[in-house]
């Protein structure tokens, strides 16, 4: 029963290092990245949809991303969310085949603001992660109440999920590290 418990817990602080780490693709640095575009969504015949649904994403150049739709028909739609797109400050360009979007130079003040929307991901994804070892921790006092499990096999358990939250939040850490320098990177 404990190992379930701790097993779930891993499994789910995984996923929180994953997510950071998604989040942290969509953010802009001085390159062009496909990534950013991943969690797009477009205005599709009434439909939200993901563009990478939509048509092709490709990066010819360090600050140019270029869209392939799979449909003519969609083109308008997937300019206006690019154009729509938060923390971008790109106007994309249709020519009738493609949409180009050709990223601006990132200024200071705005790599600065890129580095605090960074810092408050990471927060939000150190603060899941603690939530989960919080929840376990509650499910093993819930054995331990119950008689179902030994204090000494309890307290070895909330040793070892406390020493998988450090390691999965020192994981955060250092992809914040990562994201800071690259964002900083002129």
């Amino acid at each position: 029963m404990i190992d379930e418990i701790l097993l779930t817990a891993t499994d789910k602080m995984d996923k929180a290092v994953e997510a950071t780490k998604e989040d942290f693709a969509t953010v802009r640095t001085g390159r062009a990245n496909p990534q950013m575009f991943q969690k797009l969504l477009v205005d599709y015949y009434g439909t939200p949809t993901p563009l990478a649904q939509l048509g092709g994403i490709q990066n010819p150049e360090a600050r140019t991303i270029v869209v392939t739709p799979y449909d003519k028909g969609a083109l308008a739609g997937i300019e206006k969310a690019i154009r729509d797109m938060p923390n971008l400050g790109a106007n994309p360009t249709n020519d009738g085949s493609v949409v180009r979007v050709t990223l601006p130079d990132l200024t200071e003040e705005r790599r600065k603001e890129y580095v605090k929307l960074v810092r408050t991901k990471a927060e939000d994804h150190r603060v899941a992660i603690r939530n989960i070892r919080r929840k376990a921790n509650d499910e093993l006092d819930a054995l331990k109440k119950d008689s179902l499990a030994g204090e000494d096999d309890i307290a070895r358990a909330a040793k070892e999920l406390d020493a998988m939250t450090k390691s999965h939040v020192d994981a955060i850490d250092d992809s914040l590290k990562k994201k800071e320098a690259e964002l900083l990177e002129v």
